[in-house]
């Protein structure tokens, strides 16, 4: 299995994206507090750098966050060290009991763990989601679906910062429904720019299979159109999973 978001992507994808997780802040906390969801400890699956665990732990909440990539986990520490952090493809994590799980930036939908099909291993982590959670915890996570097919992304993309460079070639599958987005990624070390490429394969993902798959286990379902005021965009989709009181 090759180890994604390595030193250089770990670090332009904090700098140069984390305004999702810090946008869907104020959304996510209070999809919580409705639920009478107020404290107790929040698993955060894909944590990436840590910026939604470091809220977590600032509303109250005891915060642990599971990632795929060790570069990932070392900046989450850095950010989160109250938290407590794991390395490790949260398809197989063990959870703790515990009152939400949440995975924020379509985390769900990337296979980074190709010893899973990705169907099967989703059914088996909700199955484990649902177990660990307390009754009327909460599952709260976004994903792409097939409509991302149809918005017209443009193939290539190329964003920068004062340090860094990304340029994302997106190459589409419609009959599988996945993409593969081919990273070439440009840090500043010293004076000179270092390169890396990666490819990230991504699967996307029926709605109504997911929330029938989460329904059979004893989930309420309901489809959230964005986090609070932060709305997704078309081929975007969140849902929040709530386990049934006793």
């Amino acid at each position: 299995m090759t180890i994604p978001y390595r030193d250089d992507l770990a670090y332009i994808h904090d700098v140069g994206h984390g305004e999702f997780a810090r946008r869907a802040v104020p959304g996510l906390l209070k999809v919580l507090r409705e639920g009478k969801v107020t404290s107790g400890l929040v698993i955060d699956l894909g944590c990436g750098s840590g910026i939604w665990t470091e809220q977590l732990l600032a509303a109250g909440f005891d915060a642990q966050g599971i990632d795929i990539s060790p570069a990932m986990i070392q900046l989450a520490q850095q950010r989160a060290p109250q938290a407590n952090f794991r390395c490790e493809s949260f398809l197989r994590a063990k959870l703790p009991t515990c009152a939400a799980v949440t995975s924020i930036g379509e985390c769900v939908n990337y296979l980074f763990d190709r010893q899973h099909k990705p169907a099967a291993a989703l059914a088996k982590m909700f199955g484990r989601i649902h177990r660990a959670l307390q009754p009327g915890g909460h599952l709260i996570f976004d994903f792409l679906t097939p409509q991302l097919l149809l918005r017209g992304d443009p193939p290539r993309r190329f964003r920068e910062g004062d340090d860094w460079a990304v340029l994302v070639e997106v190459e589409t599958n419609t009959r599988r429904q996945q993409l593969t987005r081919h990273i070439t990624s440009f840090r500043q070390v010293g004076k000179l720019f270092r390169r890396d490429r990666e490819s990230h394969l991504v699967q996307l993902l029926d709605e109504r299979k997911l929330a029938a798959q989460l329904h059979s286990l004893g989930f309420r379902v309901v489809r959230l159109a964005g986090y609070g005021d932060m709305k997704f965009a078309a081929g975007h989709v969140g849902l929040l999973a709530v386990k049934d009181k006793l």
